[in-house]
């Protein structure tokens, strides 16, 4: 896989996991930066583009996950996944942090947060594809009842984020940053660039991301809309930070 088009160097070890991102849309608000502060760990940055914080809320599928050297399992290795995410870096690595991922996988609900500090809960639903480029999705948490509802359909062409774009900004990000056992982590993540297409979205529900209080005035309205196809990706275990080199 390809890593000349990422600022960074991945790391010399093994990576852990492999499997492929695809039927995304992403949705984007501005949010109020206090607020979403509190959510971010005290030694990491939050990023800003021209002056705003930013939260992405992103259905799409996970397929073929599967450790290193293991086939993937159908019933295991697909499912829908729902996360919401804002920008952040450390000492100049730009990633993302999540505020949640939201899937219908309790192997995953159960393991990753207890292996990898990442606030996986469990959900159910579905990302279908629809005519015309398009997708429609579904999530309600068993929980709480906390639903995601809507449809996209991309209406641009295919392209490849611009260098110095607010696509750039949102879309190029190699790595993920997370609290486990109350210390900050990182994991690098590797992909080909991101090709999307700009697109619109009807939200009917979304107490997903009003459930986390950001500030926004309308979340059945994003400020940016993006569909992809997908990637293949593979993923690194987490380090913590002061062990990075």
């Amino acid at each position: 896989m390809k890593t000349d088009h990422i600022p960074f160097p991945m790391p010399n070890r093994g990576w852990a996991l492999n499997q492929n991102w695809i039927n995304l849309t992403f949705m984007h608000w501005a949010a109020d930066r206090e607020l979403l502060s509190k959510y971010i760990p005290k030694d990491i940055e939050l990023e800003e583009f021209q002056g705003k914080t930013y939260i992405g809320t992103i259905p799409f599928r996970m397929e073929k996950v599967r450790p290193r050297f293991l086939p993937w399992i159908p019933l295991i290795s697909n499912f829908p996944e729902f996360n919401i995410r804002t920008y952040v870096s450390k000492n100049g690595i730009p990633g993302v942090l999540f505020l949640t991922l939201d899937a219908q996988s309790r192997i995953t609900s159960s393991y990753a947060p207890w292996a990898y500090g990442l606030p996986y809960i469990y959900s159910k639903g579905y990302v279908h594809e629809s005519e015309n480029n398009g997708f429609d999705w579904y999530s309600k948490r068993v929980s709480n009842g906390i639903e995601l509802k809507g449809k996209s359909k991309a209406k641009g062409p295919l392209q490849k984020a611009r260098k110095g774009s607010l696509e750039e900004f949102l879309f190029e990000r190699y790595s993920l940053y997370v609290t486990y056992k109350e210390k900050t982590h990182m994991a690098y993540t590797c992909h080909e660039p991101w090709e999307f297409q700009e697109a619109e979205a009807e939200i009917e529900i979304n107490t997903l991301t009003e459930y986390y209080d950001l500030g926004i005035e309308n979340y059945l309205k994003p400020d940016l809309v993006h569909v992809s196809k997908g990637v293949k990706v593979r993923t690194w275990s987490i380090e913590e930070i002061s062990d990075l080199k």
